[in-house]
Parts: structure tokens; C-alpha cells; sequence
């Protein structure tokens, strides 16, 4: 699938309108129902991982251990409150996304030298190790977790209402700064390699292009999303556990990125606010079968739509040239 070739005037279309509806929305949270902005928060904050994931799938390699580094960027900002005395909430998330972006480019050494279904085991390997340690530690907070020191900004202790509008502000722009980032990376010329990687690694070599290296700089960048995503999500719910390392939560990273598809960096949002309304709406209303739901959509997606929702506008598109 071509990164953005073939949408790209969709794509800065939905960019805008993207724009145009966030930036009074963020202005408009402290008047709508107040389960509205943690919610979208954490949606968001979660699409940052399925985005790193969107690069990872273009390159045809599936990570089963994305929230490994998403609970890394959580536990970074619970910790650095907890033992450190650290609560700016600026300086937390940019050192949970460092976090997140050390442990990808140490686990990336050995992962980048793998395929296929080694590739993905492997990742789900480290996500497991994490939760093991997470589950065991006390100073951690075992499974209880660890609740979150009320965060701070300029200074100024934020009251839970304010720290949740700062939150999800904070959030949205940074969303909105790591599409354009990944747009920019996947127009450049180490972006333009992952599908060939993907399709025949041997003619990359080939054309000089170091396959090993990609991999490794697109996992460390994945890495980096997911650091932040967690921290985010953290920030949201003022709690950390270690649920936020174990495979399930993997699981639903990927189940996003099948459902938005890689047409487009705004795919990943999509995905991950379709994937949470379905999540809280089978849970809600039918509880003893939402997993049942929740597989039935995948079903029918993987059916009907195997190129995720996003395939959609690209149909569209190509029915209107």
C-alpha cells in the first residue's frame, strides 16, 4: 500500500478538518459531559502507539509487545512523582517518550534481527518480562499499581478538572505534531524503504540501503510514541498497574492498527477511537459477551475491509478518478 501517494489530497483534506474540529474542542471540554475528555484523551494517547505500530506493519513485521515501552512511559511518570518528587507534567512526558525510545533501542538490537512470527513472539517476550518484574515488585506497586502524584504545571499544582483539560490539550497537540512527524518520515527516503523491506529485503540490500538499520531506527521511533502514549494515558487516569505491560493490552494495540489500516497517519486515531467506542459500549451495555464483540468486529473487518477502515477514503478516491 502506498504511504500517502495515492491519498494525498484526502489526506491533508482530513488533516485540516482534523485540525479545524480539535482545536475548538480542546476549548469546549469543560462545557460537555465530563466522561468526554478522559476518554478522548486516552484514545488519543493510545493512537500514538498504534501509529509506531502502522510503521512497524508497512515494514511486514506484526509487534505483539508494544506495550512493553507503553507501560515503560506510564510507570516513568508514576515513579519519577513517587521517588523523584518530579511532577511538572511537561517534563515527565518528554522524559517518559526518552524512556520509551532507550528501552526500544535496547530490546531493538535483538529484535531487528528477526521475522515474521520470531519477530512478534519475541516482542511479546519482552512485554511478559516487564509485566513479570511489575507483578512481583512491591516498590512498584505489584498489581495494585501506583496512584499518581498530582501533577504540576509552571509550578502550580493542577486541581483534578484543570489537570485533566491540561492533559488533554497536551494530548492533542502532540498527536497532531507526530503525524506531521510521521508524514514527514514516511515521505523520506528511509519512510519509502519499509514496503520494500516489507516485499523483497534482498533488492534493498542491494540498492545500498541497510535493511537492519531501518528497523532498528523505526522500532526505537515506535518505541518513542508508545513512551509517550503511556505517559499520556497515565496523566488521564492518575494510576499506573502493570496491565498496562501485559499482553492483552498488546493486543489491543494491534487490533486498532487492523482496524484503522497504514492509508494515512490520521488511520491510527481512527482506529484507536473506533476500537475504545466499541470496547466501552460492549462492556457497557453487554458485559458478559464484550469480548464476543469485540472479536466479531475483527472478523469483519479482516473480511470485508482487510485494508482497515481508512481503505474506505482510498476506495472513494480511486472511484471518483
Amino acid at each position: 500500500m502506498a504511504v500517502d501517494h495515492g491519498t494525498g489530497s484526502i489526506t491533508r483534506i482530513w488533516t485540516i478538518v482534523l485540525t479545524a474540529i480539535l482545536v475548538p474542542a480542546a476549548f469546549a471540554m469543560p462545557w460537555l459531559p465530563q466522561w468526554i475528555m478522559p476518554f478522548v484523551t486516552t484514545a488519543v494517547a493510545k493512537g500514538l502507539v498504534v501509529l509506531g505500530l502502522m510503521v512497524i506493519w508497512r515494514a511486514g513485521l506484526v509487534s505483539f509487545g508494544q506495550a512493553l515501552y507503553y507501560a515503560i512511559g506510564g510507570y516513568t511518570v508514576g515513579l519519577l512523582g513517587v521517588y523523584a518528587g518530579m511532577t511538572d507534567i511537561f517534563l515527565a512526558v518528554l522524559l517518559a517518550g526518552l524512556a520509551g525510545g532507550l528501552v526500544a533501542a535496547v530490546t531493538g538490537v535483538l529484535l531487528a534481527r528477526y521475522r515474521e512470527i520470531f519477530f512478534a513472539m519475541l516482542s511479546l517476550a519482552f512485554s511478559m518480562i516487564l509485566y513479570g518484574v511489575l507483578v512481583k515488585s512491591e516498590a512498584l506497586g505489584s498489581t495494585d499499581g501506583i496512584p499518581l502524584k498530582r501533577p504540576t504545571l509552571l509550578g502550580q499544582t493542577l486541581e483534578p478538572s484543570t489537570r485533566l483539560l491540561v492533559v488533554y490539550v497536551m494530548t492533542m497537540v502532540t498527536a497532531l505534531a507526530s503525524g506531521l512527524f510521521m508524514r514527514v518520515y514516511l515521505r523520506s527516503k528511509t519512510g519509502a524503504l519499509l514496503e520494500p523491506i516489507r516485499d523483497n529485503e534482498i533488492r534493498v540490500e542491494y540498492l545500498g540501503a541497510s535493511v537492519r538499520a531501518t528497523i532498528y531506527g523505526m522500532l526505537v521511533l515506535a518505541g518513542i510514541l508508545a513512551g509517550l502514549g503511556g505517559a499520556l494515558t497515565a496523566l488521564a487516569v492518575g494510576h499506573i498497574d502493570p496491565t498496562m505491560a501485559y499482553w492483552t493490552m498488546s493486543g489491543s494495540f494491534v487490533f486498532a492498527t487492523v482496524l484503522a489500516g497504514t492509508g494515512s497517519v490520521l488511520a491510527p486515531f481512527l482506529g484507536a477511537l473506533l476500537f475504545e467506542i466499541i470496547r466501552v459500549v460492549a462492556l457497557q451495555h453487554f458485559p458478559e459477551y464484550w469480548q464476543l464483540i469485540l472479536g466479531t468486529a475483527l472478523l469483519l473487518i479482516i473480511l470485508y475491509l482487510p485494508g482497515g477502515i481508512w481503505s474506505l477514503f482510498e476506495r472513494k478516491r480511486a472511484e471518483a478518478a
